[in-house]
């Protein structure tokens, strides 16, 4: 599995249609704030179609388009490129010129192959988002066994805890203390492209 490295625009016209597709990282699956942005950005569009995958969630909107002549289209490349944290959205300028159901399906499929052309990439591995309590003294512990994980916040109250973002065999590591699995996630394991 892996996610693109950046956010990705790119344009491509067809009949006179303009199809800007956008491709963005999310880290979590509501993606109405990303949406009406693009809506703000791009008035008058004639359709805003997108898919998304986030983990094991998947949604995917035509957005007036005939039914599945965009968001199949959108949704079979992300999957058939393994990707995951991913929006991509399709804003369409219609041309004045109808493609067809056929027509509208090759669109699609080459606004989101063309953008990703652009994109650099990184690998996604299993992982857990958790919270990780443990006593002041074992702080220099704690840390060299997170040497590889990112830590996301560092509190320091009675006890010391860590939202860290851990892959399966430093979860293990990490046996020995109280913890709590906030969520699964993917994480990032290595550059790719």
């Amino acid at each position: 599995m892996k996610k693109i490295k950046h956010n990705v625009e790119n344009e491509i016209e067809i009949k006179n249609s303009r199809f800007i597709t956008l491709l963005i990282n999310i880290d979590n699956p509501d993606i109405s704030n990303i949406l009406n942005d693009i809506k703000i950005k791009y008035p008058k569009a004639t359709h805003y179609c997108y898919g998304y995958i986030y983990g094991d969630i998947k949604k995917s909107s035509d957005d007036g388009e005939p039914l599945g002549t965009a968001s199949l289209p959108i949704m079979n490349v992300l999957e058939h490129e393994n990707l995951n944290n991913i929006l991509a959205v399709v804003v369409r300028y219609f041309g004045g010129i109808k493609l067809g159901a056929g027509g509208l399906i090759r669109a699609y499929t080459k606004s989101i192959t063309e953008a990703l052309k652009k994109c650099e990439y990184m690998n996604l591995e299993e992982g857990y988002k958790i919270g990780i309590e443990f006593n002041y003294n074992e702080e220099k512990k704690v840390d060299y066994i997170l040497n590889n994980s990112k830590i996301l916040e560092k509190q320091y109250n009675e006890k010391i805890i860590y939202t860290v973002l851990v892959n399966k065999d430093t979860l293990k590591k990490l046996k020995n203390y109280p913890k709590i699995i906030i969520e699964e996630v993917y994480i990032e394991k290595e550059d790719i492209n």
